[in-house]
């Protein structure tokens, strides 16, 4: 039975250190951790260019790069929860974080690009064991009162280090190629992994953790066969299908208005990196007691809106117009992830079951990032242009919102 709203979300987890004051910093710390993860996996499209040239990098070998940590997710998002739940949160990210390091360094004098397939394999599966604990963690070191406003500083971290990644990544290539963007990541990462042991409240015994005693098939059971975990998820899959597919072809927009080279790629940044305002709003607006499934709405409202403007034929010789758009779009499109982590606590099937259904969340965001943009690209196709991409994130927007509605219902928000 899902808690009555805001129950389950400020109860502390069972086992886990008390929500003092004194570790409200570590929360922090995860937020940070997560940023050094997204790295890694936002690092790679700005250096595609020069790993074309200098490695030979062919197109096909250039899809498999960027889809390898997608596939990873795609298929172990939910495997990575029930992970963490059964070695430990901190562990896991621990982990995570020395997988990010070893891969990045490694990856840093790579003279092939079967070399570096392998290696980003590792950085997928480091990313989702660093990524997937790491809203428990939050709730473990945060006052009950912090909590909604610290999950969705939380559901920043990917589109923060996207832009980081998209600003930073090609000035320290020109200045230390691209093996010193791999090695200053990898560092990153491995400067965290202490940070995050001697800040991070240490896990409970096994003995007394909430996943104790219950086996892998009896909690993926519990998550897959809860209704909450599945809203979630699919709310998400909606969400990422469209922010994904928007952002990729932004650049070709752009281009069509004559904005292209830095200009194009620092405008690209600026549309990824205003999805940070909403996450943080999101978490800001609901710890003054709005109900997620207004804000739901409005992001879903909002970015069916924005990406008529972006894309659509009305404003075909309106480029500004276009672009706050896309700024529309992305803004108050990061309503949906801020609001989604922090109703996760409550759509879960437990108390001790939260980390499972994170990484199902993650799951289905994969599997919606991976089948927008080429939905997207085809109906361009199809249509001769980008004018109808519209109607593909408008029926994003209406499954979206109908799923905000039946988790307001489950939720009573």
């Amino acid at each position: 039975m899902v808690a009555a709203p805001g129950a389950a979300c400020l109860l502390p987890m069972p086992g886990a250190p008390s929500t003092a004051p004194a570790t409200a910093g570590a929360a922090w710390i995860v937020i940070l951790a997560g940023v050094a993860a997204a790295l890694h996996v936002a690092k790679l499209p700005p250096a595609l260019p020069v790993l074309q040239r200098e490695l030979g990098l062919s197109l096909l070998q250039a899809g498999f790069l960027l889809s390898l940590v997608q596939l990873g997710t795609m298929t172990l998002g939910v495997v990575a929860g029930l992970t963490a739940d059964g070695i430990g949160l901190r562990r896991s990210m621990l982990i995570g974080l020395s997988l990010l390091s070893a891969a990045g360094l490694a990856g840093g004098w790579a003279q092939d690009v079967g070399t570096l397939l392998v290696l980003r394999g590792l950085e997928g599966l480091g990313f989702l064991m660093a990524t997937v604990p790491a809203p428990s963690l939050v709730r473990r070191c945060v006052a009950p009162s912090r909590l909604t406003r610290m999950l969705g500083f939380w559901g920043a971290f990917m589109p923060f280090g996207t832009a980081l990644a998209l600003l930073v990544g090609p000035g320290v290539m020109a200045a230390l190629g691209w093996p010193g963007w791999w090695w200053l990541l990898g560092l990153l990462s491995a400067l965290m992994v202490p940070w995050v042991a001697l800040t991070v409240p240490a896990d409970a015994p096994h003995a007394q953790a909430p996943s104790a005693g219950a086996s892998w098939g009896a909690r993926l059971r519990q998550t897959l066969g809860s209704g909450g975990p599945w809203l979630a998820a699919l709310s998400f899959g909606a969400y990422s299908a469209q922010w994904l597919a928007v952002i990729g072809f932004l650049p070709s927009l752009y281009a069509q208005s004559g904005w292209t080279g830095a200009l194009g790629a620092v405008l690209t940044a600026l549309v990824a990196a205003v999805n940070i305002v909403g996450n943080v709003a999101a978490g800001r607006l609901l710890s003054h007691g709005v109900a997620p499934q207004r804000l739901l709405w409005c992001g879903f409202a909002a970015m069916a809106l924005g990406t008529f403007l972006a894309f659509g034929s009305a404003t075909a010789d309106a480029p500004l117009a276009r672009y706050l758009g896309a700024l529309l779009f992305s803004t108050v499109g990061g309503l949906i992830p801020g609001s989604l982590f922090a109703l996760a606590p409550r759509l879960a099937p437990g108390e001790g079951a939260f980390s499972p259904p994170v990484g199902w969340m993650m799951q289905w965001s994969a599997i919606g990032g991976s089948a927008g943009p080429p939905v997207a690209a085809w109906v361009a196709a199809q249509a001769g242009g980008w004018h109808w991409t519209w109607a593909v994130t408008g029926a994003c927007c209406a499954v979206g919102a109908l799923l905000a509605w039946r988790m307001g219902r489950r939720t009573k928000v």
